[in-house]
C-alpha cells in the first residue's frame, strides 16, 4: 500500500545555480552522463504496427532508427551507414520494404541491422558483410512505451527504473492508444520543464483554470527519491476530470479504485518523460533537449481502444485543457530561462511545496557529480 505524504524541503534547500541552465559545457556533460547512459523514452509500440514500420528518435545528439523487424522484435539502430557514415533513413517515420538502403552508395541492411549487400565490395580483399552491421542500442519495453539506452553496458531497465515496475498497473497503459498529439518547441532548458511540472506552487497565479478543477495545496507524493518522482492531486468534482468543463462523458478506466476517480497522478521519469494519469485517460510528455536553451516536447493523450472506437468519441475537451495549460507552463519556463542568464540571479530558497524539485535536483547532482 503506497504511503502519500505532503512535500517538504530542509531549510537549506536552494535552486540550482544558473550555470546548470546556461552552460554549453554542462549541457555537453549531460549528454554523455545522462542521455547517453540512462533509459530514454523514445515513443510507443503502437507507432510500429507491422514489420518494417519505423520512426526516428533523437537521443544524446544521435539519430536512431526505431524499427520492427521481420520477427516482430523492436530494434534501435544508429542512423549511420557503416560505409562512409551517411544517414540511412531520411524521413521521420514510415514503412521499410524489408530492408534499409543507404541513399549514398546503396549499402543495404536487413531490418535487424545486418548488412546484406554492399555494392562493388566483393573484390575488396578481406571484406565480409558480417563485419559491418548497423550499430545498435539497447531496447526495453514497458506498458507500451519503448525505451532506448546508448550505453555499451546499460544498467538493466528493471533495476534502473525499479519504481515503475507494477506501480501503474491499474491504468493498463499498455492497452491504451494515442488519440491526439501536439509538438512544442520551448526556448528553455529541459530541467526547467521537469521542475515546473513537479510543483503546483505556481498554479493559482499561472493556471486559474486548473486551480478551479484541482486545489493546488492537495498534492501528496509517494515517490520522493530517485529517478521516478511524484504523487497525486485531488479533483474538486467527484466523477470529473481535467477537461475544459471539469466534467467527462467517458467512464473511468476499468482497473481503477474508487479513490483514483477523485485524483490525478503526476510523475516524472528521469530524464525524458512526464506521466499524468487521469480517471479516464493518460497523458504523457516526451521531453527531448535540443540545446542548452531549447527543448522539444511531444504531448500525447491516450485512451481506451473501445472509447476511441465510439462513433462520437472526441478527446478535444482534455486536449484543449492541457494544451492551454502546457502553453501557460511553457511561458513561465521561458521567462525563467531568461532570468537565470542574468548576473543578478543567485539560487533562491525552495518552498515546501517544491519538495519534488529538490528531490529532482539531488538525483541530478548525484549523476552529474555536482
Amino acid at each position: 500500500m503506497a504511503t502519500f505524504v505532503k512535500a517538504a524541503v530542509p531549510p537549506e534547500a536552494r535552486t540550482l545555480a544558473g550555470r546548470f541552465y546556461t552552460s554549453a559545457e554542462i549541457f555537453a556533460q549531460e549528454r554523455e552522463r545522462i542521455f547517453a547512459r540512462h533509459w530514454i523514452c523514445a515513443g510507443r509500440e503502437e507507432h510500429l504496427p507491422e514489420s518494417g514500420s519505423y520512426f526516428l528518435a533523437d537521443i544524446a545528439g544521435e539519430s536512431l532508427i526505431i524499427v520492427r523487424d521481420k520477427d516482430g522484435e523492436i530494434r534501435a539502430h544508429y542512423n549511420v551507414c557503416r560505409h562512409r557514415g551517411a544517414r540511412v533513413c531520411e524521413e521521420r517515420s514510415g514503412r521499410l520494404k524489408g530492408a534499409m538502403v543507404c541513399p549514398y552508395h546503396a549499402w543495404t541492411y536487413k531490418l535487424d541491422g545486418t548488412l546484406m549487400a554492399a555494392r562493388n565490395m566483393r573484390d575488396v580483399e578481406g571484406f565480409q558483410e558480417s563485419d559491418y552491421p548497423l550499430r545498435s542500442a539497447a531496447i526495453a519495453r514497458w506498458e507500451g512505451f519503448i525505451f532506448v539506452n546508448l550505453a555499451e553496458q546499460p544498467e538493466p531497465f528493471g533495476r534502473a527504473l525499479a519504481p515503475l515496475m507494477g506501480h501503474f498497473r491499474k491504468w493498463a497503459i499498455g492497452t491504451l492508444r494515442e488519440a491526439r498529439t501536439i509538438e512544442y518547441e520551448l526556448a528553455c532548458n529541459w530541467k526547467l520543464v521537469f521542475q515546473n511540472y513537479s510543483e503546483c506552487y505556481h498554479c493559482p497565479r499561472v493556471h486559474p483554470q486548473l486551480e478551479r478543477l484541482s486545489p493546488s495545496d492537495s498534492g501528496r507524493n509517494d515517490l520522493i527519491e530517485g529517478p521516478v518522482l511524484g504523487g497525486f492531486m485531488r479533483l474538486r468534482n467527484p466523477g470529473g476530470s481535467m477537461t475544459m468543463s471539469g466534467q467527462t462523458v467517458r467512464k473511468p478506466l476499468p482497473g481503477l479504485e474508487p479513490d483514483d476517480h477523485e485524483r490525478v497522478y503526476y510523475y516524472t521519469v528521469f530524464p525524458s518523460m512526464l506521466l499524468s494519469l487521469h480517471p479516464d485517460y493518460v497523458m504523457v510528455h516526451f521531453v527531448t533537449p535540443a540545446s542548452i536553451d531549447k527543448t522539444l516536447v511531444r504531448c500525447a493523450w491516450l485512451f481506451e481502444s473501445a472509447e476511441i472506437a465510439r462513433p462520437r468519441f472526441d478527446p478535444s475537451d482534455a486536449v484543449e485543457f492541457w494544451d492551454m495549460t502546457n502553453r501557460q507552463d511553457w511561458h513561465v519556463c521561458e521567462l525563467t530561462q531568461r532570468g537565470v542568464t542574468s548576473r543578478a540571479y543567485v539560487p533562491g530558497p525552495y518552498a515546501h511545496a517544491e519538495g519534488i524539485l529538490h528531490a529532482f535536483d539531488r538525483n541530478y547532482a548525484q549523476i552529474m557529480g555536482a
